[in-house]
């Protein structure tokens, strides 16, 4: 599933201090490989170069 822009996600990792919790997407950014990585803002932070496998799209 692609995001874009001001969409409501849950990450998935395991490494970051951000595991499961609910963000919004600030920017989408493509690689060279075509992929695209996003920023996250969180209430206290965000993350930044997250694969989209580790996005969940929240239900509304």
């Amino acid at each position: 599933m692609t995001f874009e822009e001001d969409d409501e996600v849950v990450l998935h990792d395991e490494h970051s201090e951000y595991d499961g919790e609910q963000g919004t997407v600030t920017q989408v950014m493509e690689t060279m490989f075509g992929d695209a990585t996003y920023t996250v803002s969180f209430e206290d932070g965000k993350e930044q170069g997250v694969p989209e496998d580790n996005l969940d799209a929240v239900d509304e």
